[in-house]
């Protein structure tokens, strides 16, 4: 749908997470891949999406003297954010249960900011998903570490994996933004800056 209304742009995406790369696909959206390493560090005084917002914005500044007229870049940042602490990816598999241990039986919230630059211009975006665990036994939490190797995943997992099929109850909010993007915003902003 978005194809024709892009025939003069270029969307890059700078990202290398397949479930993202996944999401331009299904949304039938053209992207070029170009991931820059970039320190992931915030200020401390930063809270929920301020956080994401600011690695959004961050992961975009490697990008500052290259964009041309006819370019979108496209980057993001997820956290997990429970009991006032922002949680990343786990270092090693006694992290991941333990993160998972934290979220075990109690709510959380998933926040996901979406950072649009161009030549001449950014916007920032951010949804806030909050997930519902159900009580987690020991064993189930390291099944799934040992199994599933969530060592890519804020907060230690995926929704979409086995964790999430017997572990939550409900969610408030986007599905998709639960997995690393809330679709439904991407979609609209491209449309919103193409046609604008």
């Amino acid at each position: 749908m978005l194809k024709d209304l892009l025939k003069d742009y270029e969307i890059i995406l700078a990202s290398g997470s397949p479930r993202r790369h996944k999401f331009f696909d299904e949304l039938e959206i053209p992207v070029k891949i170009d991931v820059r390493p970039v320190d992931e560090v915030f200020p401390d005084h930063l809270k929920e999406a301020e956080i994401t917002d600011y690695l959004a914005r961050l992961k975009a500044e490697a990008f500052k003297e290259d964009l041309k007229a006819n370019q979108v870049l496209i980057t993001s940042d997820t956290i997990v954010y429970n009991d006032g602490i922002a949680m990343g990816k786990p270092q090693d598999h006694e992290e991941a249960v333990n993160m998972i241990r934290s979220l075990s039986g109690k709510d959380h919230e998933v926040i996901t900011s979406v950072c649009f630059s161009m030549a001449n211009s950014q916007k920032v975006l951010n949804h806030t998903t909050r997930v519902f665990f159900s009580d987690l036994s020991d064993e189930e939490i390291k099944y799934y570490v040992k199994n599933y190797k969530p060592f890519d995943k804020a907060g230690g997992y995926a929704i979409q994996e086995w964790i999430g099929l017997i572990g939550i109850e409900k969610i408030e909010g986007s599905y998709f933004n639960v997995v690393g993007l809330p679709t439904h915003l991407v979609y609209k902003t491209i449309k919103e800056l193409v046609n604008s």
